[in-house]
């Protein structure tokens, strides 16, 4: 399968933020005390801006949308997104905001992160014209739970894109409050793919059980896959249990990861690959994103993520 076969163009909405990787950290910091790290760098960030780039990567037709500042950050991310080819004639950066930022710290064993929302807290569903959706094929959301101002107008935004033609998917993201709110669970009815993590739907769900947690989602529409990490990944899918393990590579640092998942599977699912073929995507995506430090230093290409699927047993 090449990149060229059965284009399709994808709109993300969601946050822009710039990340800063503290990766080979020694031990995660303590209060009062000072650790060091191996490397360093600052790329572009945020659930939304990884899945964008990774899906531009793999050779799609990618528009993004959401709020920036006019400042350094923004100007940073602004320029990667138009340097990976991605569509950003709608974004219009603005004075009276600042772009978010992330520090990502990360040891062999885990990872932390702190974040300054900025403007990603004020991109509101109705922010996202019918123009935007009318030129798409999918819609992506990821960041549920940051993205306080889209949030409760999240379902209705699926709903208009569900009407305007638009298949729809939703990653979303940890909640930083870890109240998981049962109003995600609404807005599932009006998704066709839903991506989040293992610990992730054991919250949202309050569930012990993975597959009790797959159970307590099903709503006779949406489609799950759960990202496990190391694990690979896991999906219930007409009736049968489906696992696709991680592919090895030598990893350097784990940050966005699991979007660079969402890029891999979508580039296939929107293709019409079977659905564990999809799972394989995301999968070697997934795990070819390690590789370098930062989320969007070394995604994987389509041919090198084929290659990485042909190869495994």
């Amino acid at each position: 399968m090449t990149s060229r076969e059965h284009p399709v163009r994808i709109l993300i909405v969601g946050e822009i933020n710039v990340d800063f990787v503290f990766n080979g950290c020694h031990a995660l910091p303590a209060p009062g005390k000072e650790v060091l790290a191996d490397d360093f760098v600052m790329t572009p960030g945020s659930s939304s801006m990884i899945c964008a780039m990774g899906l531009a990567r793999l050779g799609n037709q990618v528009t993004f949308h959401g709020h920036l500042g006019a400042d350094a950050s923004g100007t940073f991310c602004l320029e990667a997104m138009r340097d990976a080819g991605i569509d950003v004639s709608s974004l219009r950066p603005s004075s009276a905001l600042r772009t978010g930022v992330t520090a990502s710290l990360s040891t062999p064993q885990d990872r932390a992160l702190v974040t300054f929302p900025g403007a990603m807290a004020q991109l509101r569903a109705e922010d996202v014209g019918d123009a935007l959706l009318e030129g798409a094929s999918h819609l992506h959301v990821s960041s549920y739970y940051l993205q306080k101002a889209l949030r409760p107008g999240c379902r209705a935004l699926f709903a208009r894109a569900k009407a305007a033609g638009l298949t729809t998917s939703l990653d979303p993201g940890f909640d930083p409050a870890q109240q998981w709110g049962g109003d995600l669970l609404e807005t599932l009815a009006e998704v066709d793919l839903f991506l989040p993590n293992e610990q992730e739907l054991l919250a949202i769900t309050a569930c012990n059980d993975l597959h009790a947690a797959f159970r307590f989602v099903h709503n006779g529409r949406t489609h799950t896959v759960v990202k496990r990490g190391r694990q690979g990944c896991t999906s219930l899918y007409d009736e049968q249990w489906l696992n696709v393990p991680a592919y090895p590579v030598e990893a350097v640092d784990t940050t966005g990861a699991g979007d660079s998942f969402d890029a891999g599977f979508l580039h296939a699912w929107l293709r019409r690959l079977p659905w564990s073929e999809a799972m394989r995507w995301g999968s070697a995506c997934g795990s070819l994103s390690t590789r370098g430090v930062g989320g969007t230093t070394r995604q994987a290409t389509a041919s090198e993520a084929a290659a990485l699927i042909e190869q495994a047993p």
